[in-house]
This record gives structure tokens, sequence and C-alpha cells, in this order.
């Protein structure tokens, strides 16, 4: 089939070079208009979350359908000034008219001391006073909005006097939005430049070089343009376009890498244009096209898990993926047919030397020296690269997972400046409190009395740091208890917190009382999400496992190589979790990497690093072992044939891992945590991958086992051969 679509795209390229141009022209118009509302920042989860039943009631039971009310609070504090002084009350109002101006497109209602005489909106101290403000529409729409309250709250901070800030789920929001942004453009102004100059360096030509970058580029786009529809219809989270640049750039650039490597190889050996773009499709078209469906089928365990964050990361991840596969078998072939020998114009001097055809066969180099010495000491070389992996792997089990909010911001940021304050003169749980629902009727006796004794029992609870407040539906069958507590909502003091609420003090409360109490809020949510990746990651692993060595098994028709497969892999993912773990947790050479220390790593890396780097640890595997299985099938002779193996496939695999290593890494140097954590783990299990794993651990293993390798049971003779490159002509 790939052979097939490379040569029909090589008869008519122009008209498939029109039709990309279409699709990359669509894809773009549809990003700039849709995406921004195909996103959210708002975490919703499936499969009966307690969080999620406590929302529905709440949006069908007491608010009329209307959402959750979306709470700012302006911050005024004064370092000579109190309350008490007429200059702070002025600078209040002051704020407060131009706050008013925003009701109603963008403020509902707003509030503050002077107007209420709520000393609860006064610190203990009298020098800090917050102003409530309920921004108008669901939190999107807020999100969106809130650029305009912080115009006025810049304004006021002006001068030396006060210190004006805002802080609420908004404006969290839309500064996260900010940061991701700024993360995204530094990670291409960076990963781009130093994939370049890579690619330069393999193929020693401009034109080469630029192919890969251009294809990468089309995939982004157009797979932005697919997502921005897909949210229309499945709200997608905002961290999807950083996923979809990521993943498009390294996916994009490896595949055509590696069909562009082929295709000047072919025109190396004599072979006419059009016949060396059919011959890089059928031979690294089809390990394109196997290697990207097995990451595809790795990114499917994300859709598994029912919560928006993982579904939208897989969405994210496998539209674009399959974009560039798509790309790479058409788009690619229609180009080189164009260009024929002009891919290696503008040729730069002692970079990317053009192989003579032989090459492959030569009997020296750095490969066969390395290959040699691994399987001369075959168990010493193993020990020696895998007891350390097994070392870093032992520092995962004591990972501490959580979520890092915005408490772990950049320092300078200033919601997070917000949230130090709200939380030592207040709480920050103001901004996101703790909702519970009580399903009942609430003026019957018995429920009336445990809604008294849990009003009592969170008043006595230092944890709870303001009197919780009771809003009774107008049906009279439905209340709603909303509670502040302390600490970041999304922190592990007050996911604690809602769990001790949910299986002690609720329990004691309402034992054989005749209604069901849920717990919802953002904090709630967190604890869900906590259980559901608790619950869904061995379903995950099972998946993506199982999947994974029923098509290595077809592809190789072996039952000992994919065991060793799905163990390499492991491998390389385990040493990159304790890795994370001995950098962001423990703080090894965390000033030296220029990263956050931090005290959780976040719950969902674990799980999302698995997916991402399971598919692409794979893609370099089989593209070695398909090489190794095609001089086996020629010779028989199993340490010649992974010495080829490895000798055919060194420099492209290098190339591949290096420029992936320096699209993840560029990432990896943002400012936010989340992506230092996620950037550094892809980096270094590539890297690993690439290198240790390939270079030693898979011709160390090989030797070992001889022919063995290849072992399959007669009972299993009967599965079919999908070999993934045919034999060579």
């Amino acid at each position: 089939m790939t052979e097939t679509l490379a040569r029909i795209s090589a008869r008519r390229p122009w008209l498939v070079i029109a039709l990309w141009v279409v699709l990359v022209v669509v894809g773009g118009g549809l990003s700039s208009q849709l995406l921004d509302s195909a996103t959210t920042t708002e975490l919703r989860l499936g499969g009966g979350a307690e969080s999620e039943q406590a929302a529905e009631l709440l949006e069908t039971r007491l608010r009329d359908g209307k959402p959750e009310p979306v709470m700012e609070f302006v911050i005024i504090q004064s370092d000579s000034l109190t309350v008490d002084d007429p200059a702070f009350r002025e600078k209040v109002e002051s704020i407060f008219v131009n706050v008013a101006t925003l009701v109603p497109d963008v403020v509902t209602v707003a509030g503050h001391y002077y107007l209420t005489n709520d000393e609860t909106l006064v610190s203990q101290d009298r020098q800090t006073t917050i102003m409530p403000v309920e921004m108008t529409g669901r939190l999107e729409e807020a999100t969106e909005n809130v650029t305009s309250l912080l115009e006025i709250v810049h304004s006021a901070n002006e001068g030396e006097e006060y210190r004006v800030l805002l802080g609420g789920s908004a404006s969290i929001a839309h500064e996260s939005n900010e940061l991701a942004t700024e993360d995204l453009e530094q990670g291409e102004r960076i990963g781009v430049p130093v994939a370049l100059i890579i690619l330069l360096a393999l193929f020693g030509a401009v034109v080469a070089s630029l192919i890969p970058l251009g294809l990468g580029i089309v995939s982004i786009v157009i797979a932005r343009g697919i997502a921005a529809l897909i949210g229309q219809a499945f709200e997608l989270v905002f961290f999807v376009t950083l996923m979809i640049t990521m993943i498009g750039l390294a996916v994009g650039i490896d595949y055509s890498l590696f069909i562009v490597s082929r295709f000047r190889e072919e025109l190396d050996k004599g072979l006419d244009k059009r016949a060396a773009v059919a011959r890089a499709g059928a031979t690294a078209g089809r390990a394109v096209l196997f290697s990207g469906l097995t990451v595809v089928v790795a990114l499917f365990g994300m859709l598994i898990v029912p919560a928006t964050f993982f579904q939208s990361l897989g969405i994210g991840a496998i539209v674009v993926v399959l974009v560039a596969i798509a790309a790479t078998l058409t788009f690619l072939p229609a180009v080189m047919s164009l260009l024929g020998d002009k891919v290696n114009f503008l040729s730069l001097p002692y970079f990317g030397r053009r192989r003579a055809p032989d090459t492959e066969t030569q009997q020296h180099g750095f490969w066969e020296t390395t290959t040699r010495i691994v399987t001369k000491v075959p168990i010493l070389s193993f020990l020696i690269v895998a007891i350390p992996m097994v070392v870093a792997i032992v520092f995962y089990f004591q990972i501490n997972t959580g979520i890092n909010g915005v408490d772990t911001f950049p320092e300078g940021a200033e919601t997070r400046e917000a949230f130090f304050i709200l939380e030592e003169e207040f709480s920050f749980g103001l901004v996101n409190p703790v909702e519970i629902v009580i399903d009942g009727d609430v003026g019957n006796p018995q429920v009336q009395e445990a809604i008294g004794k849990l009003e009592a029992a969170l008043i006595e609870d230092p944890r709870f740091p303001i009197p919780p407040a009771v809003i009774p539906a107008p049906s009279g069958e439905l209340a709603l208890m909303s509670v502040a507590i302390h600490g970041e909502p999304s922190g592990s003091m007050a996911v604690d917190t809602v769990t001790q609420l949910r299986e002690d003090l609720i329990p004691a409360a309402f034992a054989g009382v005749p209604a069901d109490v849920s717990v919802g809020g953002v904090t709630a949510v967190t604890a869900d999400l906590f259980d559901i990746v608790d619950l869904y990651t061995p379903i995950v692993f099972a998946f993506v496992l199982g999947l994974s060595f029923i098509i290595l098994l077809l592809v190789f028709r072996s039952i000992v190589i994919p065991i060793k497969a799905v163990v390499m892999n492991l491998l390389s993912v385990g040493t990159a979790y304790g890795l994370i773990v001995l950098v962001f947790q423990k703080g090894v050479a965390t000033d030296l990497l220029g990263f956050q220390h931090a005290e959780v790593i976040d719950v969902w890396i674990p799980l999302f690093l698995f997916t991402i780097l399971f598919g692409l640890s794979m893609d370099y595997h089989v593209f070695l072992l398909s090489r190794i299985r095609e001089q086996y099938d020629r010779t028989g002779d199993n340490a010649a044939s992974v010495a080829y193996g490895l000798r055919s496939t060194a420099s492209i695999i290098t190339g591949a891992a290096l420029i992936m290593v320096a699209v993840f890494g560029a990432f990896a140097a943002g400012e936010t945590i989340i992506n230092q954590q996620v950037g550094f783990g892809l980096a270094v299990a590539i890297f690993l991958d690439a290198t240790l794993v390939r270079s030693v651990l898979v011709p160390a293993s090989m030797e070992m086992l001889g022919r063995g390798n290849w072992y399959l049971p007669s009972w299993l003779s009967w599965l079919p051969d999908l070999r993934v490159e045919p034999v060579e002509e």
C-alpha cells in the first residue's frame, strides 16, 4: 500500500501538493477561528465521579441551569495605611467604580468592605482588604473577559503606596494560558533551529534538511484545525495545543527523515527519481506506517481514562501523528518526485557526506566496533547498562504525585503572588470552595440535625478557617454547604482535607439520615482524578502492552522479540520516571538544569509519559529489529545480522532521536513546571532508548539468546507474516 501511494503521488505531484496546500489553508483558518472556543482550562471527569454528580445536582436543581459562579478577588494592600484611613477607602472605592463599569457583560456583581461592613473582607492587621467580584458566564467566558478586570487592576497598581492584585479561577486560567503560550513559543524558537542544525549535519544539504521541518509544520497546522473542529463537539483541555506542536514537530521530522534518507540512498544506487520514490515508499514508508500506527495504538490508552485532560492529550497526539503519517506517505513523495537530485541542492562541505551504495555491508566503523565489543562479553555489557537503569527505576517508587497549581507558577507571576496573600491573610479556599451537596428533604428534622452537626464539626476544625454557608434550594429538596479550606485547591493538603471530609466528617454527621451527600468543587475533582488514575493505570498498561505484544508477534513471528521489546521499552520509560523523581522531587541537579524544585510530580504525568514514550520508543526498536530480521532471513547468521542492523540504522536513528531530544528539551526549558517535567521525561527516555538500549542492551540480549531470538512455538505457526520491510530486491 505504501509503495502504491508513493507511486501515485509521484505521478501526480502537483495535484497532491495542491490538495495538501488546501488542507493547510483550511486547517489554519479553522485553528484561528475556532481553536479558542474549542479549548478550556476546566477539568471534567466521567465514570460516575462524585464531584461530577455534585456539579450536576447544583446546576440542575439549585442554579436553574446556570453555570457555577466564577469568583475573582481584587486584593488591595498597603504597608502604611489601614482600611480605617480615608485614603485607603478612597482607593478601594475608586477601583470599585471602575469595576462597576464592567457590569453586566464582564462582571455580574461586586462588593467591598465599605458597602457591606463585612469584617471577613479585611485582614487581621487591617492593612489588606479583598473585593469579591462575580464574573459573568462560565469559566471559559470569564477567562476571556478577565483581561478587562486585569487592566483596571494593573492601572490601580501603579505607585508604591498600594499593592493591587487579582486572584481567582479566571485570572489563574488566563495567566496559565499565557505561560503555556510563552513556553510553546520558546520551544519552537529553540527546538526548530536545533532540529535544523542536526538535519544539516545529517544530510549536508539545505533543501533536504528543510523538507522534514516543512512536513512537521504542515502536520501541526492541519492537526490544530482538526482539533478545533473536534473541540466544537468535545471540549478539549487547552494543553492540547502544546501537545500537538511538541509531538507534531517530533514525529513529523522523524518520519520524513526516514523517507528522505532512503530516497537519497536509492538515488545513489542509480535509480531514477520516481523509482527511488517508490522504493522509499515500499521500505521506509512501510516502517513509518507501522511505527506510526504503533504510536497511535499506545496513545489510545489515554482515551480509556474517563477524564477530559487525558482524552484531550490523547486526541491531540493521535490526530497529529495520523496527519504526519498521511503527509509522509503522500505529500513527501510528491515533493521528492519534483525535486529529484535537487534534494541535494545547496550542499555543505564536510557534513552529511554521501554514502557509497555498499556502505551497509562494510565491516568497520563505530557501530560495528561497538557491536563486536558488546557481543564479545554480552552478559557483562548487559549488566553494566541495565543495573544503573534499574537503580534509577527504584527512585520511582518514592514518587509523590499531586497537582502543581498556582503556587508553583514562576516567581513574578501575578496570580501566584495573589495566592500567597489570600492564603496568608484570608483563605484561598474563598476562590474555590468545597461544595457539599445535601440531596434530601432539607426540612426533615433528621436532615436539619445532621447539617447542624456537620456545621459544628467544620467550625471546630482548624482546616476550615471560615464558617460554612448553607444555601437551600427553593424546592426544599436540596441544600449546598459551601466550605473554604486552606491551601492551593489542587494541592495535597486540600485533597487530604476533602478525603477526610468524605470518609469521616460527613458519614459521622449523616449516618442513618434520609439524604445523599456528595462533595464537589475543584478540590473534589482533583481527589476524584487521583482515584481515577489509580484505577485506570493498570488497565492502560495492560491495554498498551498487550496490543503492542500482539503486533510485534505478528510482525517478527517470534515470541521472544515482543517480550524483549516490551521489557526494553519499560526499562527506558521506568528510568525516565526515576530520573524525574530524582531531579524534580529530590532536587538533584535542579539548579544546574534550570528547573524548579517540586514537592510533587503531577499525577497525570507518569501515565501520560508511558503512553507517549512507549509508542515513540517502539519506533526505533521496530526500525532496528526489522533490519536485523531482514538480514537474518537472508543469511541465518544472528551475530552478523545484529551488526548489520545497527550499522545500517545507526545514523538515521541517532539523528532522529537527537531531533526528538532537541524538541522535547526545548519545551523542558520553559518556565512552567509542568512543561519542565514532561519535556525532561520525554527527552531523557528517548535519549536512553536510542543510545544505551539500542547500542548495548539490544545486541547483548540478542547475542545471549542466539537463534532463540526467533523462536515461535509450532502451535503459533498459523500466524500471518506482517513484516515491516520487504526483502531487498
